[in-house]
Formats: structure tokens, sequence, C-alpha cells
């Protein structure tokens, strides 16, 4: 009767292995065949700060435009925005005429006292956005694949 129970345990710790290896983990593959959704624009754009620091005092539901060049505006409408330990105040627009766009933006104060911003531009339907980028003293708008911002 030992041997039966014995034989029995060995048969289903088998077979519950083979099942287990059978089941697979799902991976999602990149798409690097989606749309661009600025390809309109130039690689690189010059960001005025002070256009950058009016969004900020904008609230939930309020409507945005920012001008990302003299012919092209980003607008939307805010969907978030937040204040954090007095140092980190973040925004996020859903933008309405680049369908599926939201640009993230955050002013962080640092402990000397200085000011650093970070933002991106994407949509996770399409193959392209923005990141802002700090270049010799100056805020860049710098154009950047998907897949180089997010990792899925």
């Amino acid at each position: 009767m030992k041997t039966l129970q014995s034989g029995s345990l060995l048969l289903l710790c088998a077979l519950i292995s083979l099942i287990s290896f059978g089941q697979s983990i799902p991976i999602n593959e990149p798409d690097y065949n989606k749309a661009k959704l600025f390809q309109d624009l130039p690689d690189r754009l010059p960001v005025q700060v002070s256009s950058l620091q009016n969004l900020l005092n904008l609230q939930i539901g309020q409507a945005a435009n920012f001008q990302l060049t003299n012919n092209a505006v980003l607008q939307g409408a805010v969907v978030s925005a937040a204040t954090k330990y007095d140092t980190i105040q973040s925004i996020v627009i859903r933008s309405t005429n680049r369908t599926g766009a939201s640009f993230s933006f955050s002013k962080i104060t640092q402990p000397d006292g200085s000011v650093k911003y970070t933002g991106r531009i994407i949509s996770r339907q399409h193959s392209d956005g923005f990141e802002l980028s700090l270049e010799n003293g100056e805020y860049f708008l710098v154009k950047k694949q998907f897949y180089d911002m997010v990792n899925e």
C-alpha cells in the first residue's frame, strides 16, 4: 500500500511539472511599425521656461495651450495636477489636437534652491515623442522613439 501511495505521489508531481513547463509568460514585443505623430515637427524644439512655468498654474479640467513652434501648438486639457513636499509640481495634459498624446511636465526644486524641469510628450499608439532636455543651460524638446523612453 505504501508503494502505491508513493507511486501515485510521484506520478502527480511529474504531471504537475509537465503542465507547469507548458505555460509560458506572455511577452510584449515592441511594435516598431507604429505611425509617427510628430513627423511634421523638427527633431529639436527650443522651449521657453516661462511658458512651461505658466502651465503649472492650471487646474484639472482647464484648457491648456503650449506653443511647440511658431505654427504648431499642443492643445489639450489638464487631467492631473499635483504638488508634493512643496518641492515637486507636476501636471499632465491630454492633447486634443494630437490624438493619443499626453504631455507630462514637472518642476523640481533642489535642496540648494535651484530648479530642474522634466517632461515628455508621448502617445502609446505612436512611435515617436518628445523628451525635455537641458543642454548648455537651455531647455529643448528632443524627439525620441517611443521605445527609447518607455520599456514595456
